[in-house]
């Protein structure tokens, strides 16, 4: 006996407080006019620079349940769509994360695309075009997105090699939204705001992050992200001296060569 497709419950994935967040440009607009259109969106930048809590502040305001999968080398067609397991001596269908969202009209986000298996992609080509339908080959159906369904991927460009590449076919299917680090007069608001440490040293962790992002392609591939500015923040709010703080938020979680390390609390230390 094979049991019907289990259905997700939306409340289960409904983002109930606004999430912080400031934006930087047009990208709420944008994205805004695209779901209502049925468009899927496409997220660039640079990792910890807001991407996902973006995401997290429009399925709050559009009402929508949000369905987050972090993509890695291991992730399949199957595991997105559905498959069959046996519970109890019967055959169970179990949706997977992207036949749940379109099943419950939620927005799916597949944060890193491109580290996912190659096959994932041509399972969601069928639902990022006019078709959008995501067919169901093991169940025989083809699934219809109705229009309170979107897609949404992301990706760092800064980490594009000829093996994890977002290929044209899947580039154009959708609408593209370019995130950065904001400028540091807000990135220094947003410090400030997440983490309740003064004005002052938020200046000073932005002006910190701006040094290690001169240093991308000099013996760092990332200069430090805002995210991690918040969590050296938070410490040093805490009661954490901010040399440490910033050299077990920062320079620890950016490399792990001993003489980048020694330049990277170098330039906190001139700092604080």
């Amino acid at each position: 006996m094979t049991e019907q497709a289990k259905v997700l419950r939306p409340q289960d994935y409904r983002v109930e407080d606004e999430p912080y967040y400031e934006p930087v440009g047009d990208e709420i607009a944008v994205f805004e006019a695209a779901y209502r259109n049925g468009l899927p969106v496409l997220l660039k930048g640079p990792t910890g620079c807001g991407k996902t809590r973006f995401m997290e502040y429009m399925a709050w305001r559009l009402q929508r349940p949000l369905i987050t999968v972090s993509c890695h080398d291991d992730l399949t067609a199957s595991d997105l769509v559905g498959r069959f397991l046996v519970r109890g001596g019967e055959t169970v269908w179990v949706d997977g994360p992207l036949a749940a969202a379109v099943r419950a009209g939620a927005i799916c986000y597949l944060d890193e695309v491109v580290e996912a298996r190659k096959d994932t992609t041509v399972v969601i080509h069928p639902l990022a075009d006019d078709r959008r339908v995501l067919p169901m080959e093991k169940l025989g159906e083809l699934l219809e997105a109705g229009p309170e369904f979107c897609l949404a991927i992301s990706y760092n460009p800064g980490y594009q090699s000829v093996l994890k590449e977002l290929k044209q076919s899947t580039r154009q299917r959708f609408v593209a939204l370019e995130f950065d680090y904001p400028d540091a007069d807000l990135e220094a608001g947003i410090i400030e705001k997440e983490s309740g440490v003064e004005r002052k040293l938020a200046d000073r962790l932005v002006k910190f992050a701006h040094m290690t992002r001169n240093l991308k392609g000099q013996g760092l591939d990332e200069g430090a992200s805002t995210r991690l500015l918040v969590h050296a923040a938070k410490l040093i709010a805490s009661g954490v001296d901010p040399v440490v703080a910033c050299r077990a938020s920062v320079s620890q979680a950016l490399t792990d060569e001993p003489e980048m390390l020694v330049a990277i609390n170098e330039l906190s230390s001139s700092l604080f």
